[in-house]
């Protein structure tokens, strides 16, 4: 098993981490997707990561590659039970919508010429990332030794604020910036796969 990834990637760092915790041996080969190479782009035709390939096929899309894991696992990233599996895939889902528009305001930043960025439209992205990490920092998931794919997402949401937005995240939220360090405490290769470039 293959995966795809750039070392920056929030997407990349959850399936990583994920694959880790579920015990699959998965080779992890870093990839410039600015370049489109052949090995990427042969696998996934949109040429995004992460992008994990098994046995001759291919898998693309954090939450696809997720759910892949959790079949491959022996269903050990998601509850059992449907309502705490939802609230898993829910809670993914919103950390992964959070890691969107920051993307979404990183590239804006990065690719338009400094004239044509939009401000508003960052200004309208920060608010849905500020409303949705007051709702993260109120409505934390219980972490103990048994971990979800939701607990993944979240960790690889906060290394990417960590890497991107340092300093500009934190203040009023306590409890969701001390979140890594009991994650940490149960999955403690965190730091090996933080986001990092």
């Amino acid at each position: 098993m293959k995966i795809l990834f750039a070392p920056a990637s929030p997407y990349s760092a959850k399936v990583r981490m994920a694959a880790r915790y579920c015990g699959l041996e998965a080779q992890s080969v870093p990839v410039d997707t600015n370049a489109d190479p052949d090995e990427l782009v042969d696998a996934n035709p949109l040429g995004k990561i992460p992008t994990l390939i098994d046995d001759g096929m291919t898998v693309y899309d954090s939450r696809a590659i997720m759910q892949y894991l959790d079949r491959k696992s022996g269903k050990l990233l998601y509850p059992r039970n449907a309502q705490k599996r939802t609230e898993a895939e829910v809670l993914e889902a919103l950390c992964d919508g959070i890691t969107d528009c920051l993307l979404a305001m990183v590239y804006e930043n990065r690719f338009r010429p400094l004239e044509k960025v939009h401000q508003p439209w960052l200004d309208r992205q920060w608010s849905k990332i500020e409303r949705s990490l007051d709702y993260l920092n109120d409505n934390l998931p219980r972490t103990t030794k048994k971990l979800h794919g939701g607990h993944f997402a979240l960790a690889g949401l906060i290394g990417y604020l960590a890497l991107r937005f340092d300093g500009q995240w934190e203040r009023g939220r306590p409890k969701l910036k001390n979140w890594p360090g009991k994650f940490a405490k149960f999955f403690p290769e965190y730091d090996d796969y933080k986001s990092k470039g």
